[in-house]
């Protein structure tokens, strides 16, 4: 096996670097205090050419993998820009998977370009308040009357929608009680997310806040039957090829927010003295950085393999989800060390390391809880019985 990234990986990572250094961490502390979406940074990276990664070359794509997305979001998340950056073209690089794999011709010509080229931005409404990562149980309805489907329901956690032109809703169309399963009868649409319909409510949240989490409450949203991503019903089927990429890419997400905060919290205990000596001579503070250090670089593998994986196209469920888990655990320990490693000055805002461990909170929460994929390995790697 072969350990070493290619020369076009490691191009990848300084390209997109590069990129990234016009953006520098006061640009993100700033972002962080007046909570505006990065329009510069959106733009910056689409001119770049990064938003299209993944996607079909035939649609203004670059047609590479999931192994280049993982760095591309990995290196933003590595400059400081963390989760706020990340999230930003999150959905433009792997979001739309169900329409690549499931739209008509016509759907991918008209829909893939423009958020590709950064023109137009998607949010993916999915969660709802009351049914949580129990998807088959939404209660949002689309209900078909003559060529539109009509929408009531409600959305929570819908990241981008302050800012969105699309949305890729999943919602229930025909009454789970009618159906031979509870994942039959969901239906998924690519549509405009018109406003005068669907009441877009953000919430006051604890990290990223240069992105945008809201609650939509959709109240007579009209679809064209042509916005319906394939067959009526199979909604659910279709938005499962877009969850093992998103588990892989958080992870690398977590990870890039991990090594920026390992990088930091070493410079500073060398630089730090304290007893006419830098702190970093203690083993105290050692010790737990460098079990950082060990704990990103085995995430960083687990999260390596899952990419190849996928784009070998092989079956990869259990190793994106020990992706997702092992990653935002290491990332999540290594930015409290940052904080603690910098003592008083880690509480402040200046020195970053705050914002990067409230930033990081997010990966071990979403898409997925920890509890759930611990659920998922035990059942579907060591044959235990399912436990909920």
């Amino acid at each position: 096996m072969d350990f070493d990234m290619s020369q076009d990986h490691v191009a990848i990572c300084d390209a997109v670097a590069q990129t990234c250094s016009a953006f520098t961490e006061d640009y993100w502390l700033a972002r962080d205090a007046d909570a505006e979406f990065p329009h510069d940074f959106h733009a910056a990276m689409a001119r770049a050419g990064w938003l299209g990664v993944a996607m079909p070359e035939a649609y203004g794509g670059a047609g590479l993998g999931m192994t280049e997305a993982t760095l591309v979001v990995q290196t933003v998340a590595e400059t400081g820009a963390c989760m706020s950056g990340a999230s930003a073209i999150h959905m433009n690089i792997f979001g739309l998977n169900p329409i690549v794999v499931f739209g008509t011709e016509k759907q991918k010509m008209q829909y893939l370009p423009p958020v590709i080229d950064g023109s137009v931005k998607a949010c993916f409404g999915v969660t709802e308040p009351n049914t949580g990562l129990n998807t088959t149980e939404l209660k949002t309805r689309a209900v078909l009357k003559g060529d539109r489907y009509v929408v009531h329901g409600q959305k929570v956690w819908i990241s981008t929608a302050q800012v969105a032109d699309k949305i890729l809703l999943l919602a229930r169309t025909t009454p789970i009680e009618q159906c031979k399963s509870k994942t039959h009868g969901l239906s998924l649409f690519y549509t405009t997310l018109d406003r005068s319909k669907v009441q877009v409510r953000r919430i006051d949240k604890m990290g990223r806040h240069a992105v945008d989490s809201n609650e939509l409450f959709i109240d007579g949203l009209e679809i064209p039957v042509e916005d319906r991503i394939g067959e009526e019903g199979q909604g659910f089927r279709y938005i499962l090829h877009g969850m093992n990429p998103e588990r892989i890419l958080i992870a690398a997400e977590a990870i890039g927010i991990g090594r920026i905060a390992l990088k930091k919290a070493a410079a500073y205990a060398n630089e730090r003295v304290v007893f006419n000596r830098p702190i970093g001579q203690n083993q105290s503070i050692q010790h737990p950085l460098a079990k950082n250090w060990m704990e990103l670089e085995a995430a960083t593998l687990m999260t390596r393999k899952a990419a190849w994986l996928y784009d070998q196209n092989k079956e990869c469920g259990a190793e994106a989800n020990a992706a997702k888990y092992l990653a935002a655990e290491a990332g999540f320990r290594a930015c409290e060390q940052a904080v603690m490693t910098h003592g008083g000055f880690g509480y402040a805002r200046e020195y970053h390391v705050e914002r990067y461990l409230r930033e990081v909170m997010i990966t071990r929460i979403a898409p997925v809880s920890r509890e759930l994929i611990l659920s998922y390995i035990s059942e579907r790697v060591l044959g235990l019985p399912k436990s909920y």
